[in-house]
């Protein structure tokens, strides 16, 4: 009782003290797309589970789907490479029958987790300013890994595998440019 009296204590602080994102401000667009987005993408709309089940049912190292993806004459930036091989590194493959599952759902994206944008974005505004918790930081995996070792932190319902997704996402594409983060959202 007392970390939901808690949770809802930060929440009412952050929303009063202005921290939390504007009413008008409801989109992450103007961040580095993540992995997920980035798998769609390349594999295109509508997304097709034949060409999503290799690449989902695939186990490789980072390094492993970088080459993977070099082959593919993607036009992606390397940036934006090194955030898919990282992605896909954590998360492929996926649950076993998840894709299947979403397939006759009829979306088989639905299959995959979700990615460091995703998480970043659904996780830091509670407690603090999205700005000044993650969009500045200039940190490798492990330092972004050792966040979650402070005690608001460690409270986060996040799974390890979100937590390495959401460090190796961040490693990649923080810290951004001031100028490239809305006003409404800074600081």
């Amino acid at each position: 009782m007392n970390r939901i009296r808690n949770l809802a204590l930060a929440v009412a602080c952050a929303w009063l003290s202005g921290m939390l994102p504007a009413h008008g401000q409801e989109t992450s667009d103007f961040m580095p797309k993540g992995g997920k987005t980035l798998l769609i993408e390349m594999l295109g709309q509508p997304l097709d589970a034949a060409a999503l089940r290799p690449i989902a049912t695939a186990r490789r190292n980072e390094e492993e789907w970088l080459a993977f993806l070099a082959d593919r004459k993607t036009s992606m930036s390397a940036r934006e490479l090194r955030t898919l091989a990282g992605y896909l590194a954590v998360n492929m493959p996926v649950a076993g029958g998840a894709l299947d599952s979403a397939q006759e759902k009829g979306d088989p994206g639905a299959a995959l987790p979700a990615d460091g944008r995703e998480l970043a974005w659904n996780n830091c505004q509670f407690c603090h300013s999205l700005f000044a918790s993650h969009l500045t930081q200039d940190r490798d995996v492990s330092g972004w890994l050792g966040m979650f070792g402070s005690p608001f932190h460690r409270e986060l319902q996040m799974s390890e595998r979100e937590r390495e997704t959401f460090a190796r996402y961040s490693a990649v594409n923080m810290p951004m440019k001031l100028e490239d983060v809305p006003a409404d959202l800074r600081f």
